[in-house]
């Protein structure tokens, strides 16, 4: 028989859920930390008293509360001074951030990115923001590691990305790559962009407190963030959530993967053109053009728009009758396409999703927008600082 956990064990993961519940809630005062966490106020105090001699949150006083009696002290992280970099590698645009624990954006960088620039070339630029970021960090700042978001398809063993021609990489080993050029001995790692702006929505956005949550991701292709049971799911090897390669039109468009009809080629911003008669286009700004031509009453991005809300809706259907989400959270360009088309989405779920799920699930934009990206890459390192906060910290 095993025996149970130790003193020493018991502490390490308390200290652990008290970090975890600030990072993700802000400021608490320890009263409620008490009641959330169950534990009594001499334990709470012992506890928040060691996570301040690490530097890792602060306590104060409360503002006046108009209540007879001492009032608790507030735990407040230490956002500004306890710090992961997040990466953010997508089809047309390299940005880079520091963020503080709790989820706050302290700086950040951004640059196009050429679609002809070969996917080790990006590193050095990704290196050269993080040197000019480096320069605002203040003295005695907390650095826990860093996350990187890829749009495409990705080996989480290693880090290792295999993608679309039109991202540059095939095969690619990204983690060891970017290690080894921005010379950190902190552990950077590698997921795609699907994967962490669920993790980031689910923790602190549009699906706070849902434990089954999928989270749509269109950039290179369609991907999924989904997870289960307050759990990502990312299949073997981490090769899991390529929804966009869901065949739903047998015999319809040929996809960049070789078959016919997969949900991608209905969904995507080429079938958006395409279909408004803009196919001489692309790129994200030409398929926002067509949902605000749409908005303004023309005849064909109208349409168009209808035709690929109601694809849209069909995967979807598909996809809450396999998983029974909580949420489905429209990302990126879905977000505009979703919010134009949102009665062909409903129309088809009516028509295909069984009732019990269907009734129950939220659709939703993210309430991060743009940033999921950049706060979920971080939370990839922050995880490694809330698993055992002293120890990540030293």
């Amino acid at each position: 028989m095993r025996a149970g956990p130790s003193q020493e064990e018991v502490r390490r993961q308390n200290l652990g859920a008290l970090l975890r519940y600030v990072h993700v809630h802000g400021a608490t005062s320890r009263a409620e930390l008490t009641t959330a966490l169950g534990l009594n106020r001499s334990t709470i105090g012992a506890l928040t008293a060691e996570l301040t001699a690490a530097g890792l949150v602060s306590e104060r006083a409360p503002r006046e509360t108009g209540r007879a009696g001492r009032p608790s002290l507030v735990v407040r992280p230490e956002s500004a001074r306890v710090y992961a970099y997040a990466f953010s590698i997508e089809v047309n645009r390299l940005r880079v951030a520091r963020i503080g624990l709790g989820g706050v954006v302290l700086d950040r960088r951004e640059a196009p990115r050429p679609p002809d620039v070969p996917a080790e070339e990006t590193v050095p630029v990704l290196a050269g923001f993080l040197k000019e970021m480096l320069q605002a960090v203040p003295k005695g700042s907390v650095y826990v590691g860093a996350g990187v978001a890829v749009c495409g398809m990705m080996r989480g063993r290693d880090g290792a990305v295999h993608v679309h021609p039109p991202t540059g990489w095939v095969d690619g080993a990204l983690g060891p790559l970017l290690t080894a050029d921005l010379d950190s001995n902190r552990p950077i790692l590698v997921n795609r962009a699907a994967d962490v702006s669920a993790l980031a929505e689910h923790i602190r956005g549009a699906a706070a407190g849902l434990d089954n949550v999928i989270y749509l991701h269109q950039d290179v292709g369609v991907d999924a963030g989904i997870i289960v049971g307050g759990r990502r799911l990312t299949g073997h090897g981490g090769f899991g959530g390529e929804v966009g390669h869901m065949v739903v039109h047998p015999g319809g468009q040929p996809c960049g993967c070789g078959s016919r009809g997969c949900w991608e080629t209905e969904i995507g911003e080429y079938a958006l053109l395409q279909a408004a008669g803009r196919s001489n286009l692309v790129g994200h700004d030409a398929a926002r053009a067509v949902v605000e031509a749409a908005a303004y009453g023309d005849a064909s991005a109208k349409t168009a728009v209808r035709q690929v809300g109601d694809w849209l809706g069909f995967g979807v259907a598909n996809l809450i009758n396999i998983f029974n989400p909580d949420v489905v959270i429209f990302g990126g360009p879905l977000r505009d396409i979703y919010l134009a088309a949102a009665t062909q989405v409903r129309s088809r779920l009516n028509a295909m999703a069984l009732a019990v799920p269907r009734d129950h699930v939220r659709l939703r934009t993210p309430q991060l927008s743009d940033e999921a990206v950049l706060i979920g890459a971080a939370e990839l390192a922050f995880e490694q600082l809330l698993a055992d906060p002293l120890d990540a910290a030293a």
